[in-house]
């Protein structure tokens, strides 16, 4: 018994630093980008020269 509760601990220690690793990556790669304009030419049903 003693034996399972250690390996369901480490588990969850594994886990815990995997989830950390994805946050911190997740923050030093990501972030916010400027928001740019998309301009391009819609043709409009109904709508016609």
């Amino acid at each position: 018994m003693k034996n399972l509760r250690l390996k369901s601990s480490r588990v969850v220690w594994i886990a815990a630093v995997a989830v950390i690793a994805v946050l911190v990556v997740a923050w030093i790669d990501g972030g916010e980008e400027p928001l740019r304009r998309i301009s391009q030419p819609v043709t409009l049903p109904g709508v016609g020269a």
